[in-house]
């Protein structure tokens, strides 16, 4: 029997979240007929570069760089939440709610923080947004690096950062399913859009196995219409590498600017 890691852990909370996905996987992984290995003790990269790969989701950002021709894009979700549809999501760029600035140009020289160096949410839409402000490479007083959204979210509620950007997708869970997490927040702007989290395997695998793969995926999701609601996920829409080329387009757009940096 095929064995492989099996794991999606991009959106892992709030606990209904999680939860939904693991369930999803399950079955998945039950419909494939095969053995799922134990992901605990690995780190992101080297799952997603791990030969025994059969399924994850990554971010579009690493995908196009560390991981870029290393890995086969199985599809990408259509969720249907707010601000995320037909297969596209953004981020808000969110504020205290009392913060008396209600403009992104009021907000020069203020301090900002990010999930990730790597993340196109949390860093790259961002740097797009503000790309046009800048002044000589410069906007904010200081970029910190929180290490997840729920923490950047955390960092703008106890005065700790005064801008973030928050992936859609995730803002939309937390608000549903732990509103307590988004209370005294903002949404100051959207950036543009992009494509959702890419689900991927082994770069090895054939367009049969991506077709099949990528159908077991939307038949266990409608075997489950429990998890689908939760998720708010509709359906896994077919994608590839170049479906996400727009978010090389948006770093291009803020080199150009004299922006390529956050700071």
């Amino acid at each position: 029997m095929i064995s492989g890691f099996a794991e999606l852990l991009m959106y892992v909370a709030p606990e209904p979240i999680r939860q939904a996905n693991e369930q999803w996987l399950t079955r998945i992984v039950e419909r494939l007929g095969v053995t799922r290995l134990s992901a605990e003790g690995l780190s992101l990269i080297e799952l997603w570069l791990a030969p025994q790969l059969l399924l994850t989701q990554t971010c579009g950002y690493p995908l196009m760089t560390a991981l870029r021709g290393r890995v086969r894009v199985i599809g990408r979700p259509r969720y249907e939440l707010p601000d995320s549809s037909s297969g596209n999501h953004c981020s808000l760029l969110l504020t205290r709610a009392d913060d008396p600035r209600r403009t992104l140009p009021a907000l020069r020289g203020c301090r900002a923080v990010i999930n990730g160096e790597d993340s196109n949410s949390g860093m790259n839409l961002l740097r797009q947004r503000i790309a046009p402000l800048q002044h000589n490479g410069q906007f904010f007083s200081c970029v910190a690096v929180s290490g997840s959204h729920r923490e950047s979210m955390r960092w703008l509620r106890d005065g700790r950062a005064d801008l973030a950007a928050i992936d859609s997708v995730t803002f939309a869970y937390l608000a549903r399913h732990a509103p307590q997490e988004v209370e005294g927040l903002r949404v100051m702007a959207r950036s543009a859009f992009s494509p959702t989290l890419p689900y991927i395997g082994v770069a090895s695998l054939t367009d049969e196995h991506v077709e099949h793969l990528r159908g077991v995926m939307n038949q266990t999701l409608n075997e489950l219409p429990e998890v689908a609601e939760i998720l708010g996920l509709h359906e896994v829409l077919p994608a590839t590498e170049s479906d996400y080329q727009i978010i090389l387009n948006y770093r291009q757009e803020a080199e150009e600017l004299g922006f390529g940096r956050l700071r």
